[in-house]
């Protein structure tokens, strides 16, 4: 199908764009950072036209569903939603090391999507209980939500690097040189993390909530305490508490990128974990 090539183009420009990233950090070449965030903009162009006319083929072949049905397709669409969650934190920030901690997770995702055997990447029909549109609208809030906890994450590893190396070499008033010279300040990383997750936190809330809807159009209950329903509780409460920390506590810097990172751990083992481990009503998202 042309909607596979597209995503073949996809992945190698993320690939690209993850390779120029680190080249920027390593060479300190503005040109190269700007050279990767083109084409890092030019692979999301061609993941949304790829998701487009996978939409098209679907509804050619009588089926016309969105393309977010099975775990090929959600992870091509984490990959697109990732992109633009991080290519607006860039335009903001024009931080684009931080690219280079977040591109490998669209590409690790894209890469394993495209391996997967055929009979996983082809469309198939909707069961009735997938057949809403409750189902695109939770997938795209949660997707998107799973986004900014991933950028948050690359943004506290960072964070935890450059603070390391600071208080090595001059208990922390001495900035970091080397590689790390091309990492934004501890400051804006931990301002990334905390903006990536007020994007991440209530597009997941959206998620849950229309996953309760769709729950009780499909099954007749809101909530069964599925396992991913029961995940996605886990890692709302901690992001909660990570806002709840920082507004009330004054929660910033290492303590906020521990818990960022632990919180994204928790988002990849419900999104993954649950999926391919453990049984429930979201296990068809393994096919």
């Amino acid at each position: 199908m042309f909607s596979d090539q597209l995503f073949n183009y996809t992945t190698l420009a993320y690939f690209v764009a993850m390779v120029l990233f680190i080249a920027y950090i390593a060479t300190k070449n503005h040109t190269v950072g700007l050279v990767g965030t083109l084409i890092a903009w030019l692979g999301w162009v061609l993941n949304t036209a790829a998701i487009g006319v996978r939409w098209n083929e679907s509804a050619q072949m009588g089926m016309g569903h969105a393309p977010m049905t099975n775990l090929y397709e959600s992870f091509v669409f984490f990959a697109w939603s990732i992109l633009i969650v991080y290519l607006l934190m860039d335009l903001k920030y024009k931080a684009r090391a931080v690219g280079a901690f977040v591109l490998p997770v669209a590409v690790f995702f894209m890469a394993w999507g495209q391996m997967m055997p055929d009979h996983s990447k082809a469309i198939q029909p909707l069961v009735p209980a997938l057949q809403s549109n409750w189902l695109t609208y939770h997938v795209i809030t949660c997707f998107i939500g799973y986004a900014g906890f991933a950028v948050a994450f690359g943004a506290s590893v960072m964070y935890l690097i450059k603070v390391g190396r600071e208080e090595k070499s001059g208990g922390g008033n001495t900035p970091a040189g080397g590689l790390l010279a091309m990492f934004p300040s501890t400051k804006v990383l931990d301002d990334i993390n905390y903006k990536a997750i007020m994007i991440g936190w209530p597009m997941l809330t959206l998620g849950i909530v229309t996953g309760a809807a769709w729950a009780n159009y499909a099954w007749g209950t809101y909530w069964s305490w599925d396992p991913k329903e029961t995940w996605s509780l886990i890692i709302w409460f901690i992001y909660a508490a990570f806002l709840h920390a920082r507004f009330t506590r004054g929660w910033v810097g290492r303590k906020a990128a521990w818990l960022s990172i632990i919180g994204f751990g928790a988002t990849i083992f419900c999104y993954l974990g649950v999926n391919l481990v453990l049984s429930g009503l979201h296990s068809y998202g393994a096919g």
